[in-house]
């Protein structure tokens, strides 16, 4: 590389073919910087750094790999919380006539939930909801200290080591279940009737729940032990989908983008996208997958976690006014009988609409992301 400098530099003054005496003495040159257009030419063309152009794209790549995992996890857990809340209601709603399994209705019904109530009924419970999910990796983390069952699955796996980690999982979603269904209650919870409660009420009532204390429950509420299986089962069968779907979504997409690498030279901005975007694709595609399949079955178990909590939820059908929630249930079998054959088949499906709403949101999200993500490589290529 050729240093982009005049000869003779020495970096405190300019020594030009020609001196003249007179400047200083002749310590400087007598001739004006803004006169040599040598030097002028240095002075606005700073020289190369080796390894700056590099340095400038590492952390430019970090940056947008950070702020592209946070918009998809503030999309998750924060932008579509509303969706998820009056999911729920729509789920435990034994009374409702208007199932709602389209996003129309959906939106309606929250536009009269947020005119009657304030956005506060939309993103209730939101906070329990983290803690939930910090209970389960906490557990996760502590139960493989303490056993042998691992964590992650090696490459070299066999059924011995899928079935220790699953075991992991079964054990991480029942210490977790308790503060599970604390949560649940203050997501369908109305607010027309709802205390002001803390944000650690969620492992309050979990702790109360396991140990028979806390706010008194009906004779209807089910044993935790009654709610081992279906929410074990839950668990399990959706990390089993979302994990498959997502590892073969992945595959199909780092084919493809190998391929275009082979058939023609791919530009720097295409290289990063596709170090960020096909992960966050698949992960998009396994929780959607895994969400509509296990959906009749989330239905069957928040009904159960709910019987017998003395919940008071919305009215979904008016959008106003409130209901209680007096189910009498006695096990996930007799529910799932009561359901086909007192709302039919598609009682399973009540609040799918949200669903709809939910992940069109998500992806909207992500496309958005990549296109401003794309510009400002573009820019600073």
């Amino acid at each position: 590389m050729h240093p982009r400098r005049p000869d003779g530099f020495d970096g405190l003054g300019y020594r030009g073919g020609a001196r003249d005496e007179q400047g200083f003495g002749g310590a400087f040159p007598a001739r004006s910087f803004s006169s040599g257009s040598d030097l002028s030419h240095w002075v606005t063309t700073p020289p190369d750094i080796p390894g700056s152009r590099n340095l400038h794209w590492e952390q430019l790549n970090r940056f947008a790999g950070f702020g592209i995992g946070l918009a998809s996890l503030f999309t998750e857990n924060v932008l579509a919380h509303p969706c998820i809340v009056l999911r729920r209601q729509c789920q435990v709603n034994y009374h409702a006539r208007h199932y709602h399994l389209t996003p129309f209705t959906v939106i309606n019904i929250m536009y009269s939930f947020n005119k009657t109530q304030g956005p506060r009924a939309l993103w209730k419970g939101m906070g329990s909801t983290f803690i939930v999910q910090g209970v389960t990796l906490g557990a996760e983390g502590i139960i493989s200290e303490f056993t042998p069952l691992p964590r992650e699955i090696s490459h070299k796996w066999n059924p011995k080591q899928i079935g220790e980690h699953l075991l992991l999982k079964s054990l991480t979603y029942m210490v977790a279940m308790p503060f599970y269904s604390a949560s649940l209650i203050e997501t369908v919870q109305s607010e027309i009737i709802r205390d002001n409660t803390g944000i650690l009420e969620c492992v309050k009532e979990g702790i109360g729940r396991v140990m028979g204390l806390g706010v008194p429950h009906s004779k209807r509420l089910l044993p935790l032990l009654s709610l081992i299986f279906p929410t074990v089962l839950h668990g399990v069968l959706h990390y089993i989908i979302s994990s498959a779907i997502q590892k073969f979504v992945l595959l199909i997409l780092k084919r493809k983008t190998y391929s275009s690498h082979l058939a023609e030279s791919t530009s720097p901005v295409q290289s990063m996208l596709d170090a960020y975007f096909p992960e966050l694709i698949a992960n998009f595609a396994a929780s959607l997958c895994s969400d509509v399949i296990l959906y009749p079955l989330e239905t069957v178990l928040h009904r159960l976690h709910i019987q017998g909590t003395r919940t008071i939820i919305d009215n979904t059908d008016l959008g106003y006014e409130v209901l209680p929630i007096n189910t009498q249930y006695e096990g996930m079998r007799d529910c799932i009988n009561t359901i086909r054959q007192e709302e039919g088949m598609l009682g399973f499906y009540k609040g799918f609409g949200a669903v709809i709403i939910q992940y069109t949101l998500h992806a909207a999200v992500l496309q958005i992301t990549k296109i401003i993500y794309s510009t400002l490589l573009q820019n600073s290529v």
